[in-house]
């Protein structure tokens, strides 16, 4: 299951989306891709709610989602209780996303990164681990208790 990433995008971050599922599978990743799989206009919220099922109910592990902002699908993603998405917009950003908040998804934006900054990211994310320690009591505190 940790050699399995899923991804996500709308059309605006199509390319990249693209760009960053070859870039997984070059390093043996299985990529479950949700979609969207052209730049034909998409709605977001369409394409991550099941992207951020999965990862909530423990069938993925991780996975990266974009769009043109990155603001949109993760505020999307959040709004499962044990899903812990990180929009990042530097590689030192996606380290400390699991590092500290042990993040089980990166965001990123299509269109205000660069190609090599959105992989550097990716290897950031998928290759640091959660320190836990005084880190662990604080992810606890994250969801909602009804």
């Amino acid at each position: 299951m940790d050699r399995i990433i899923a991804v996500g995008s709308d059309h605006a971050a199509f390319k990249m989306k693209e760009t960053v599922k070859k870039y997984l599978q070059s390093f043996g990743y299985e990529v479950k891709d949700y979609g969207t799989f052209s730049e034909e206009p998409v709605d977001y919220p369409d394409i991550i709610h099941p992207l951020a099922k999965d990862v909530n109910d423990g069938k993925i592990k991780k996975a990266v989602i974009l769009c043109g902002s990155g603001i949109g699908v993760s505020i999307t993603a959040n709004k499962y209780p044990y899903v812990r998405c990180a929009l990042c917009c530097s590689p030192e950003l996606a380290k400390l996303s699991r590092q500290h908040n042990d993040a089980n998804i990166l965001a990123m934006s299509g269109r205000f990164i660069s190609e090599k900054e959105a992989l550097q990211m990716v290897d950031n994310f998928l290759n640091t681990e959660f320190e836990r320690g005084r880190h662990q009591k604080r992810i606890e505190k994250i969801p909602i208790k009804s």
